[in-house]
């Protein structure tokens, strides 16, 4: 039977989610995975031109259906990376809605991480001290064990009851003879946690562990000095973009809370290695880990379990600090090291949020301040009168692009800046590389830029009657760019439902400012103070900010952006015993409120959606 061109069917679509790029795009029926991530903007390498040939292009399947993997993937991957979902994306055809884990190294471009903070300095008081000492080897007349050999010695030095456990025992004879009995070991209190070739200094490890994104940082623990820093996805996110979704995930997989701690532990001793090559110095150099994270990172990380933490009332298993062998964990430091994880408040403000308080000492500031750590979960608190209230709240992946109909994270392309002016739409995108999408503080940017033309009334309806607003296939639109000025010759536009999305974050912050505003009898004005943290926080422009009411009208000079400021706090705590004393007293003295329970949140919420 013949066909017209116009009685042919129509061609089948499928949604394709890249992540952990958080790029969500539309494709045909038949493109191939490689040609949707290049039409995309995502910047898959592709050495053999998209021929099979290479396997520079492998990504994993995480969910939905593909095409049967070809001859060219299974000489190329094998069946046991079949098996775990690698494909190669020139090969692979989607045949229904796909999600996309892309790997690191098939990645030509890096997405920009927030891993810079504020610096406070404090005394180099570390829990670990090295100390050098010359063994007298063994003789015939001289039989004792190493480890007597070592716990004599360490007793005459002033070490009461040495212990060294069994993971600093499996490579201390070795050591010893190695470096002729003369060696620099890593002690912590009565404890050796490192045997190194004399003179080696002994460095800190401090992670960031965001629901979105990681921070690492390698610290000389003698000097303080942060030797260097690194930022990655959080690979977890392939299971779920928010603590909730991840929840869901160990709840319903069998072994899927183990599955998300490997994937994190991974990840973490990747960006360990290279942080070691960089400065040339080993892993096992690294004598002392600190950690930070919400309470539900921690406790994934930890391997503790989280089903509760789902659960009204939200109770953690751990509230207290904990020191956890690295080995126990399988984090790829010095093998008798212990990660030092601060104390967690509440089932959804956690350690990150203590280590914030303390990097901006707001904790103990005697002037009125309020601390927003912004993220996927937003944990504000607020300083006065001596009290120290503390609540959090869902304001979802938005400011990470997810969930947005062009939205994407904050890679090479990400429209950052939006300027409407005189009915021209001006960007600026991250690298001054061509759009391909819009990231948090860009959509920010947009809200408040529509309101100011009229493009949007404070509701957040798109106005037909403005020139860059009208009637497209999604509903009402408006017009950020044209397909001529975009990286992948596609339009980008703004929906309705990205300004309801935004809303929502927006309106959820705006809310709990308000609760712990009231809970102290306190007004906009009596706010000396305000800090905004965490990586999104630093991008966004303040001012955008205020126009859309997500913060309370106050003078500029009033806030202060102080970056990754859990990092910071992390790396304190990793070179001061004190400051990690401080981290007990803060946990101790907030008074955190349940805003799900709050009779007047709900109000409060619903009042701050309006721009």
């Amino acid at each position: 039977i013949h066909m017209s061109e116009d009685s042919k069917p129509p061609s089948k679509s499928y949604n394709v989610d890249f992540e952990p790029i958080g790029r969500r795009m539309e494709i045909l029926e038949g493109e191939t995975l490689l040609s949707a991530a290049q039409t995309a903007g995502v910047q898959i390498i592709s050495l053999c031109g998209g021929v099979g040939a290479c396997e520079s292009c492998r990504i994993r399947l995480i969910s939905g259906e593909l095409t049967p993997p070809t001859l060219e993937e299974q000489e190329g991957l094998g069946s046991e990376d079949l098996a775990k979902g690698f494909r190669l994306a020139c090969q692979a055809i989607p045949l229904s809605d796909v999600k996309i884990e892309i790997p690191p190294e098939t990645l030509t471009t890096p997405q920009r991480l927030q891993i810079e903070g504020q610096e406070i300095v404090v005394a180099v008081d570390p829990v670990v001290t090295p100390l050098e000492v010359q063994f007298t080897p063994p003789t015939l007349e001289d039989l004792r064990s190493d480890v007597t050999r070592v716990s004599e010695a360490l007793i005459e030095l002033g070490i009461e009851s040495p212990k060294i456990g069994l993971p600093v025992l499996e490579k201390l004879s070795t050591e010893l003879r190695a470096h002729d009995w003369n060696v620099r070991l890593g002690v912590r209190g009565n404890e050796v946690v490192s045997v190194l070739p004399p003179k080696y200094d002994l460095l800190g490890l401090a992670v960031d562990v965001g629901t979105t994104k990681l921070a690492a940082y390698v610290i000389n623990l003698a000097t303080g000095e942060t030797l260097a820093m690194s930022g990655a996805m959080n690979p977890q996110i392939s299971y779920g973009e928010d603590v909730i979704s991840r929840i869901a995930y160990t709840n319903n997989h069998a072994g899927g809370k183990k599955l998300l701690q490997t994937k994190l532990v991974e990840e973490i001793n990747r960006m360990v290695r290279e942080l070691c090559a960089e400065i040339e110095a080993s892993e096992e150099q690294i004598a002392e880990a600190v950690v930070v994270g919400n309470t539900v990172m921690h406790h994934l990380f930890v391997g503790l379990p989280v089903r509760q933490l789902g659960e009204s009332p939200y109770v953690p298993s751990v509230a207290g600090w904990m020191e956890v062998p690295a080995s126990r964990i399988g984090l790829s430091i010095a093998p008798g090291a212990y990660i030092y994880l601060p104390p967690n408040i509440a089932g959804y403000v956690g350690a990150d949020h203590v280590a914030m308080l303390l990097a901006t000492d707001i904790w103990q500031t005697d002037r009125t301040a309020i601390a927003v750590d912004i993220g996927t979960n937003t944990e504000i608190s607020l300083a006065a009168g001596g009290r120290l209230l503390c609540c959090s709240c869902a304001s979802g992946p938005a400011f990470e692009g997810a969930h947005i109909h062009h939205g994407m994270r904050a890679a090479p392309g990400a429209i950052e800046r939006v300027q409407i002016s005189e009915g021209e739409v001006r960007v600026h995108t991250i690298d001054n590389q061509p759009a391909v999408g819009i990231c948090g503080s860009g959509i920010l940017d947009a809200m408040a830029e529509m309101i100011e033309v009229g493009a949007m009334d404070t509701r957040g309806k798109l106005q037909l009657d403005h020139p860059l607003v009208r009637k497209g296939e999604r509903g009402v639109e408006f017009l950020l760019l044209p397909k001529q000025n975009t990286g992948h010759h596609q339009e980008i536009v703004v929906v309705q439902k990205d300004v309801g999305e935004i809303q929502l974050a927006k309106g959820a912050i705006r809310a709990g400012i308000e609760v712990l505003l009231e809970e102290s009898r306190l007004t906009y004005d009596a706010i000396e103070e305000f800090i905004v943290a965490g990586a999104f926080g630093t991008y966004l422009d303040i001012g955008s900010a205020l126009r859309i009411g997500m913060f309370p009208t106050l003078p500029i000079e009033r806030f202060r952006q102080v970056g990754n400021a859990a990092g910071t706090g992390a790396r304190q705590m990793l070179i001061s015993s004190k400051r990690r004393e401080m981290t007990e007293e803060i946990a101790a003295r907030v008074e955190y409120l349940e805003l799900t329970t709050n009779p007047e949140f709900t109000t409060k919420f619903m009042k701050s959606m309006i721009f």
